[in-house]
C-alpha cells in the first residue's frame, strides 16, 4: 500500500516529500487513499508524483474537501467515484459527497398552510421537470410527498456535495441574507419612505433618485434596518452613505440618455441584443396562427390585419415581406394564454401578447403592431378577446402605444427569468452535473472536459430553491406569474428538446437563419446585424472546434465511443434519471458516434457558459431600470370614459408608472437583478482553467491553448464590430454597445464576461 512509502507530516500548506518506489513490485499508481487525523477539514488541491519509473510525472488534480476521519467509514480515495452515488436513504450532511436525484418537491411548504403549497415538479406527465440534487431532508408533516424546508436562518446550510459549494470568495451569505431581509423585514419600511403615494412612483424623476442621489431614509427606519440586516448586506446591496440608504449603480441603459429606452427602435433592438434575444422568430404566415387546441381554447388566431401594418412596410405588401423573410414576431401568446386567467386572479393584471416587426433597409427592426389578448370572460372555449395597438407619435394613441410596449416587456421579462434563464440554463444543466459525478471517474477524459463547466451550479440552484423560486420567494414577488411561476416553467419544459439547444439549430428553428454553404459556418442570418447570433455563432464554433480537437485525442473512431462503458452508463443515466420525464423522446442522441459525443459536449458547454452569460449578465444593465424592463403589471389598459383613462390623458407618465412600477417591487427587483448580474472575484472564464495541470496530455493542453487564443481573437473582433457605426443594433439609441458575449471580465457589475459555468 502507498502508506508504506509516504513520509507522514503535519502540513496545511503546499509542500513535498520524498519516498522510494519499486515500479515492478508495486505497479503504476492509479489511486491513493488519504486520512485526515485533524479536527477540521482541509482542501486538497492536488497530488503530484514526480520521477515515477517509466512514467515520469503523474498528477492527481483532487480539488476536494477532506473532512476528519471520524466523518467517514473509510479513508478517502482518489480517484474512484464509487462512493459518490449514495444509497438513496437518509438526510445528507455537509461532509457527505453524495450525488443523487430528486424531484422538485421542496418549493412549497404545506406545513405553513395550503396557500404555501406548490405542485411537485418532476416525476409526472402533468408536471415534468429536470431532476435536482437530493438532500434527503425529512418529509413535510402535513403531506409526505413534499420535503420539509429549512428555515431561512439555515438557508446556507442546504445540502450540496461539499465539492460543489461556493469558495470563500463567493458571496453566498450575501445572496441569502440580502434577499431574506428585503422580502421579510424591509417591506413596511420601504413603503414608509414614500409619503405621497406609498405604492407608486410619482414620476420618472422619482425612479432616477434611486441611482442619482439615493432616497433619504428617516432615522427610525434606518434603525429598524440596521437592527435586522447583516452588515454584509448593507455594504453590498444598498451602498450605504449616511442617511441616503437606497442607492443603486446607474444602469447602462440610461447612462447616456435617460429616455432613449422609450424609442421604438430600442424596444425592437433589445429583442436582438438585450437579455432575452432567443425569442424572436420569422413570421411565415399571416395573420399569426395559434397551436393551442381549438377544442379547449377556441379560435386564438391573431386579430392583426394588413390594414394595421401595410403602411409601414416601405411600400411592400404583406405577402412580399413574408416571401422575402422580412417579417418577424415576438410571440408570447400560446405559452401564456392557458395560464392567464389564473395569473390575472392574483394582483397581476396582464395580457398574452404578439408583437410584429419589420426588417428595414437600414438593418434595424421597426415594430408594426402589438396585440394584447385576454381569455374570453364566458370561458376558454370561446377564444380570446384582443386589442391591437400600432405606433403613434403623439396624443393618447402614443400613450396607449407606450403602455402596450410595457405589457410586452412584462411578459417577456417573466418568460426570460423563468424559462430562458432558470429553466433553460440552471435547471436543465443540473442533471448533467449529477450524472457526470456518479458515472464518470475524475480521470475520464469527458469528466475533465466538462468539470469546469459545472462550478458552483448546484450551490446556486440549491440557494435558489431556498430563497428565490420557492413559495413566497423573491421570484414570486417580482415576476408577473406570481405563485404560478414554477408551475408555468414546468409546462414549458414539455417543449424542451436537447439537440435544439445548439445555437445553429435554435436559429434555424426560429427561422432567423438559413443554411448557406457560402456563408461563414454554413449559416446565413436573415437579420445580418443580430448581435447575439453573430457573436454567439463565433463562440459556439470555437467551443465545438475545441471539443472536437480534445475528443480526437482520446477517441479515434466511433467504435471507441461504443466500447466506453463509463461513457455509455453516463449517457444512459442522464436520459433515464436526470431528465427522466423525457427518457422516451426519440430526439436524444444515441451516443454511438464521435460526432454525437462532440455535439453533446458542445451543447452542454454552450448552455453552461455562453448562453447563460448572454441571458444573465445584462439583467442589471437593461433591467436595473424597471421602466425599461417592467416585470409586473397591476392594471389593464384604461377604457374610455373611466377615471383611469382621464388620468392617462392628463399624465401618461404617471399612468405608466402606476401600471408597471410599484415602489417596493421595483426596489426588490432592482436588488435581485443586481445580485444576479455580478461576477465574483474568483470567477473563471471561458478559455481559462483554475489549474494549469488539469491534464498531463500534451495534445489536450495544446488544443486548449489554441482554444484560449481563439477566444481572445473573437473578443477583439467583437470590439471592432461595436465600433462600426453601420451596425446600429450593436449600440442602438441608448448608445450601449453589445458586450454580453465578450468572454473576459473583471469581478463586479460589468455587463460582460462568459464564466465557464452557471455560477450565479
Amino acid at each position: 500500500m502507498i502508506k508504506n512509502f509516504i513520509f507522514y507530516a503535519i502540513v496545511f500548506l503546499p509542500g513535498s516529500n520524498t519516498f522510494d518506489w519499486d515500479n515492478e513490485e508495486i505497479g503504476t499508481p492509479g489511486a491513493f487513499l488519504i486520512r485526515n487525523n485533524h479536527h477540521s477539514e482541509f482542501y486538497l488541491k492536488s497530488l503530484t508524483l514526480e520521477d515515477v519509473p517509466s512514467h515520469g510525472v503523474i498528477h492527481f488534480p483532487c480539488n476536494s474537501w477532506v473532512y476528519p476521519a471520524s466523518k467517514y467509514q473509510n479513508d478517502r480515495v482518489f480517484f474512484s467515484n464509487k462512493n459518490l452515488r449514495g444509497d438513496g436513504k437518509g438526510q445528507l450532511q455537509e461532509w457527505d459527497r453524495v450525488y443523487d436525484y430528486e424531484v422538485y418537491n421542496d418549493l412549497g411548504n404545506p406545513d405553513k398552510g395550503p396557500q404555501h403549497a406548490r405542485p411537485v415538479l418532476g416525476g409526472s406527465t402533468e408536471y415534468p421537470y429536470p431532476r435536482r440534487g437530493r438532500t434527503g431532508r425529512a418529509p413535510a408533516k402535513s403531506d409526505p410527498k413534499y420535503e420539509s424546508r429549512l428555515n431561512l436562518a439555515l438557508s446556507l446550510n442546504i445540502y450540496v456535495p461539499r465539492d460543489e459549494r461556493f469558495g470563500h470568495l463567493k458571496l453566498a451569505d450575501f445572496l441569502s441574507y440580502a434577499l431574506k431581509s428585503i422580502v421579510q423585514v424591509l417591506k413596511p419600511e420601504f413603503e414608509s419612505i414614500f409619503d405621497k403615494t406609498p405604492n407608486e412612483f410619482d414620476s420618472f424623476e422619482d425612479v432616477l433618485k434611486l441611482y442619482e442621489g439615493g432616497l433619504e431614509v428617516p432615522e427610525g427606519v434606518v434603525k429598524v434596518i440596521r437592527d435586522n440586516v447583516p452588515l454584509e448586506m448593507l455594504k453590498e446591496i444598498f451602498r450605504t452613505d449616511g442617511e441616503r440608504f437606497l442607492k443603486f449603480p446607474l444602469p447602462q441603459v440610461i447612462a447616456v440618455d435617460k429616455f432613449a429606452w422609450r424609442t421604438d427602435e430600442e424596444f425592437a433592438r433589445e429583442m436582438l441584443a438585450g437579455i432575452n434575444p432567443v425569442m424572436i422568430r420569422s413570421l411565415e404566415e399571416f395573420p399569426p396562427a395559434s397551436k393551442l387546441d381549438p377544442k379547449v381554447y377556441g379560435d386564438q388566431t391573431s386579430t392583426i390585419t394588413k390594414e394595421h401594418i401595410e403602411s409601414n412596410l416601405e411600400g411592400h405588401t404583406i405577402n412580399e415581406v413574408i416571401i422575402e423573410r422580412k417579417l418577424f414576431i415576438l410571440d408570447h401568446h400560446d405559452a401564456l394564454m392557458p395560464y392567464l386567467r389564473r395569473i390575472n386572479s392574483t394582483s397581476t393584471k396582464t395580457y398574452a401578447s404578439r408583437t410584429l416587426l419589420f426588417l428595414q433597409k437600414n438593418g434595424t427592426l421597426k415594430p408594426l403592431a402589438i396585440e394584447l389578448s385576454l381569455p374570453h370572460p364566458e370561458g376558454d372555449q370561446h377564444g380570446a378577446i384582443s386589442k391591437v395597438f400600432v405606433p403613434e407619435e403623439k396624443g393618447v394613441e402614443n400613450s396607449l402605444w407606450q403602455l402596450a410596449k410595457g405589457y410586452v416587456g412584462v411578459v417577456d421579462s417573466g418568460y426570460h427569468q423563468l424559462i430562458s434563464h432558470w429553466l433553460h440554463t440552471h435547471a436543465v444543466i443540473e442533471p448533467f452535473i449529477i450524472a457526470t459525478n456518479r458515472q464518470l471517474s475524475v480521470l475520464h477524459p469527458i469528466y475533465k472536459l466538462l468539470h469546469p463547466h459545472y462550478r458552483d451550479t448546484m450551490n446556486i440552484n440549491a440557494l435558489g430553491r431556498q430563497i428565490l423560486i420557492n413559495a413566497g420567494g423573491a421570484l414570486e414577488v417580482t415576476v408577473f406569474t406570481s405563485k404560478y411561476s414554477m408551475e408555468f416553467s414546468s409546462m414549458l419544459y414539455k417543449d424542451w428538446v436537447f439537440p435544439e439547444q445548439a445555437l445553429p439549430q435554435d436559429l434555424l428553428k426560429r427561422g432567423v437563419a438559413v443554411k448557406d454553404s457560402s456563408c461563414p459556418h454554413g449559416l446565413k442570418l436573415l437579420i445580418e446585424d443580430y448581435p447575439f447570433a453573430v457573436d454567439g455563432l463565433e463562440i459556439w464554433f470555437a467551443i465545438k472546434t475545441w471539443v472536437q480537437d480534445y475528443c480526437s485525442v482520446y477517441y479515434k473512431d466511433d467504435e471507441s465511443i461504443k466500447k466506453d462503458a463509463e461513457l455509455q452508463s453516463w449517457w444512459k443515466e442522464l436520459r433515464e434519471k436526470g431528465h427522466g420525464d423525457k427518457k422516451e423522446e426519440i430526439w436524444w442522441p444515441k451516443m454511438q458516434t464521435r460526432e454525437e459525443l462532440i455535439e453533446t459536449c458542445t451543447i452542454i458547454i454552450w448552455i453552461a457558459s455562453a448562453l447563460h452569460a448572454a441571458i444573465n449578465f445584462g439583467q442589471y444593465p437593461y433591467g436595473g431600470y424597471p421602466p425599461n424592463r417592467p416585470a409586473i403589471s397591476s392594471k389593464l389598459v384604461p377604457e374610455k370614459g373611466t377615471p383611469e383613462y382621464d388620468e392617462l390623458l392628463a399624465n401618461p407618465d404617471k399612468t405608466y408608472l402606476k401600471t408597471f412600477t410599484s415602489q417596493f417591487k421595483a426596489v426588490l427587483g432592482i436588488s435581485l437583478v443586481e445580485i444576479l448580474s455580478r461576477h465574483s472575484s474568483d470567477e473563471v472564464y471561458l478559455g481559462q482553467r483554475d489549474t494549469e495541470n488539469w491534464t498531463s496530455d500534451a495534445e489536450a493542453l495544446e488544443a486548449f491553448a489554441k482554444f484560449g487564443k481563439k477566444i481572445e481573437d473573437i473578443e477583439e473582433g467583437m470590439k471592432r464590430m461595436n465600433n462600426d457605426e453601420k451596425l446600429r443594433n450593436r449600440y442602438g439609441p441608448v448608445k450601449m454597445p453589445y458586450t454580453l458575449l465578450y468572454p473576459s471580465s473583471e469581478g463586479g457589475l460589468t455587463g460582460r464576461g462568459i464564466p465557464n459555468s452557471v455560477s450565479i
